[in-house]
């Protein structure tokens, strides 16, 4: 590894996402290679210049890039001190083989939007206790790629499905302690992860997982009044562990669980 250089390297629990990737290179240069997934790109600090199939390309701080799998490039920083980077590495089927020619032509993007929910979700996968939020965030990115790779990034029609957000919800209420993926809930309702999402959170205002961390708030209170210790409330009422349920529990009420039940 270079001097000076920091890498994070983890396989997270998403389904889809092989590799998370944090690195700060102050003097390292990759070499032509490929990866065998799709790589998801943003530059936090610095800019990246890299030839893609024999084409230079620049990657700056505003921008998203998408490199597609099995297709030679490098990488090297514009400036001397260097670039500080977050990659996702998506496996290859999760885009597909026919759009590949697409992101050769045309592989960053100027999309606050896109770049913000990819903020969103290395965020998510860096603390790794929000499985629901993951799997969210990870299809509408999936689906703005998509749009750019087809030249028709547009917003999601604003069309309500009470029906399906209140199927949802039950499934969701059904599930509370153990959870549930957002690929085995949209099979139970029938319809797509993405209009899922979108229908339930115009429905109620929140974003399943956020409706299900309530849900899991509620429950904990329960364990708590009823004289659980709040050590083993954390496990009954679906959280990781006793530090993730204190974080969602003092955001939702202001206090810690043991607060709450101090007399």
């Amino acid at each position: 590894m270079n001097a000076g250089a920091e890498v994070r390297a983890w396989r997270p629990a998403l389904s889809g996402v092989v590799e998370v990737l944090h690195a700060h290179f102050r003097s390292h240069a990759y070499p032509s290679h490929t990866h065998d997934a799709w790589t998801v790109l943003i530059v936090d600090e610095g800019a990246v210049r890299y030839d893609l199939d024999h084409r230079e390309h620049g990657l700056a701080q505003a921008q998203v890039s998408l490199l597609p799998p099995n297709v030679p490039h490098d990488g090297r920083s514009v400036h001397p001190e260097g670039f500080r980077k977050r990659v996702l590495y998506l496996e290859p089927d999760r885009l597909g083989d026919n759009v590949i020619g697409a992101a050769v032509d045309q592989p960053e993007y100027v999309d606050p939007v896109l770049r913000h929910r990819i903020h969103q979700l290395h965020g998510v996968l860096r603390d790794g206790k929000e499985d629901l939020e993951a799997q969210s965030r990870l299809i509408l990115i999936e689906e703005r790629l998509r749009q750019h790779l087809r030249s028709n990034v547009t917003d999601p029609p604003d069309r309500r499905d009470p029906g399906l957000a209140r199927r949802l919800r039950d499934v969701l209420d059904g599930h509370v302690p153990a959870g549930i993926t957002l690929d085995d809930a949209a099979k139970l309702v029938h319809a797509h992860p993405t209009h899922l999402v979108r229908a339930f959170s115009r429905e109620y205002g929140m974003p399943p997982h956020r409706y299900l961390t309530g849900r899991r708030v509620d429950l904990a209170r329960r364990y708590l009044l009823d004289g659980c210790p709040p050590a083993e409330v954390a496990t009954l009422a679906g959280f990781y562990d006793q530090s993730h349920l204190n974080r969602h529990f003092r955001k939702m009420l202001g206090v810690t669980p043991a607060s709450f039940v101090k007399r």
